[in-house]
C-alpha cells in the first residue's frame, strides 16, 4: 500500500478527521445523501443511518424553499424520490417537510439536520441562487464553519455563500476552478489558482466525458499545493482501495457499508 504526504487542513478543522485515539488523519469518508440503499436518500432517516455506521461525515444538497427556509433536497422537481409533483422552490417548508421521500419521511431542513447531530460534518452542495443568503445566514446564526465545506458546481455562487460568511469555512471547487487547477497543476500554478478561488478541496469524479482526471501526478500536484482531493461517487471496492492507494484524501460514496469495511480492513476504521 503506498501511502501519500496529505496536505495541512491549516485553519479549516473540517478537513482533518483525526477523532479519538487516532494519531494521523485519515482518509475523509463522505456517505452520498447519507445512507439509503432502499431511498430515501437526503433524509433523516439515510443521515441517520450513515451516523449509525460511525460516519462522521456526509454529503448531503440544499435548496430553498418557497418562504427562504433552507431544505435538503437533491432535485429541482419533487417528482423523483417524492408523492408529489412540480418544483420544490414553489413549495412552502411546512409542506415540504410534510412529503413522503420514497416512504422515508419528509424533506428536512438544514437546520434541523445541523441540530440533531451536533458533532456531525456536512458537505454541502448549494444548488441555487436563492439559497446562498438563507444559507449563509443559518451558518453564521449557528456558528457551524467547522461544520461545513461549502460546494456547488458555480464557483460565483460558493464564492457569494464565503462572502456572506463571517468566518473561514472550507470550500471545495466548482467546475470552472476545477478546469483551470488540473491545467494550472503541470505548470505548478495549482496552488496559486486555489488561492485566489478560495478553496482547500477538489472534488471530482475519476474521468469526466472519458478523460482521466485522478491521476498520480494530479493528486501530487493538488497536495504540492496544499490541496485535498476527494472522489466521487466510488461504490466498488475495488476502486476505493485503488483511489486510496493513489493517495486521494477522501471518497464519496452511495455504498457505505462497503466504505466501512474498506477502511477498517486498511487500519482506518470510523470507530476507534
Amino acid at each position: 500500500m503506498r501511502r501519500s504526504a496529505r496536505p495541512d487542513p491549516g485553519r479549516f478543522p473540517y478537513l482533518d478527521d483525526r477523532t479519538g485515539v487516532r494519531s494521523e488523519r485519515a482518509p475523509l469518508a463522505l456517505a452520498h445523501r447519507g445512507f439509503a440503499p432502499e431511498g430515501g436518500e437526503n433524509t433523516m432517516e439515510a443521515i441517520g443511518r450513515a451516523v449509525g455506521l460511525g460516519f462522521r461525515y456526509v454529503e448531503i444538497d440544499v435548496r430553498a424553499s418557497s418562504d427562504g427556509v433552507v431544505m435538503v433536497f437533491h432535485d429541482e422537481h419533487l417528482d423523483r424520490v417524492t408523492d408529489a409533483r412540480g418544483p420544490l422552490v414553489e413549495r412552502s417548508a411546512a409542506e415540504l417537510e410534510a412529503l413522503s421521500v420514497e416512504g422515508r419521511g419528509g424533506i428536512p431542513t438544514l437546520e434541523a439536520v445541523l441540530l440533531r447531530w451536533p458533532e456531525l460534518r456536512l458537505n454541502i452542495d448549494v444548488k441555487t441562487d436563492d439559497c446562498v443568503r438563507p444559507f449563509a445566514e443559518l451558518i453564521n446564526r449557528l456558528r457551524a464553519y467547522d461544520r461545513v465545506l461549502v460546494a456547488s458546481f458555480s464557483d460565483r455562487r460558493r464564492r457569494e455563500v464565503l462572502r456572506l460568511l463571517e468566518e473561514p469555512t472550507a470550500s471545495s471547487a466548482g467546475m470552472v476552478v476545477n478546469a483551470c487547477v488540473k491545467a494550472a497543476a503541470p505548470l505548478g500554478l495549482a496552488g496559486v489558482v486555489a488561492r485566489r478561488a478560495r478553496v482547500q478541496a477538489l472534488q471530482v469524479p475519476e474521468t469526466y466525458r472519458g478523460v482521466r482526471v485522478v491521476t498520480p501526478r494530479f493528486v501530487a500536484a493538488c497536495h504540492a499545493a496544499g490541496l485535498q482531493v476527494h472522489v466521487w461517487t466510488i461504490n466498488d471496492r475495488e476502486d476505493m482501495d485503488r483511489l486510496l492507494d493513489l493517495g486521494v484524501d477522501g471518497l464519496v460514496s452511495d455504498a457505505g457499508d462497503v466504505l466501512t469495511e474498506c477502511l477498517a480492513a486498511r487500519g482506518t476504521p470510523l470507530r476507534d
